[in-house]
């Protein structure tokens, strides 16, 4: 049998499942991530640790990214007894509202050891770029835009 050595670890556990219960399809439950740029792409990493790869739903519709997992019981057969039961089950969701700045149709997504990871290029648009200025005397100058 297996002991705990953390009573406030086992409190904040309760205080969770009581206030925000599983998650289900109609009222997900949201999921950590991290999100930073690097270079000409915007990345965006989930926490999902136990939830198998077709498990995940990706969809963009406009211009929001949504992220549906759903981690499912395990399957422990006839006459097992559960004795701890902390990691959480059901459906973890997130919303992205993704600015036209982002190509929203090139997103690339990997998920490798419970970490799916989104690659969201910069839209051309967005990028730095130099516009030609004509001038009086006819020859173009360059700035920087």
């Amino acid at each position: 049998m297996l002991m705990r050595t953390d009573p406030f670890r086992e409190l904040d556990r309760l205080a969770q499942q009581f206030f925000t219960g599983p998650g289900t399809w109609s009222r997900p439950t949201p999921m950590p991530m991290d999100a930073y740029r690097a270079g000409d792409e915007f990345v965006v990493e989930f926490d999902l640790p136990g939830v198998a790869a077709d498990a995940i739903d990706l969809d963009v519709e406009r211009n929001v990214l949504t992220v549906k997992a759903e981690r499912r019981p395990s399957r422990t057969g006839d006459g097992v007894e559960m004795q701890v039961s902390e990691r959480p089950l059901g459906v973890f969701s997130r919303q992205l509202f993704l600015g036209d700045t982002l190509d929203a149709d090139r997103i690339k997504a990997d998920y490798d050891s419970g970490v799916l990871t989104l690659r969201i290029p910069i839209a051309e648009k967005a990028k730095p770029r130099k516009i030609t200025i004509s001038g009086t005397d006819n020859e173009p100058r360059q700035i920087n835009a």
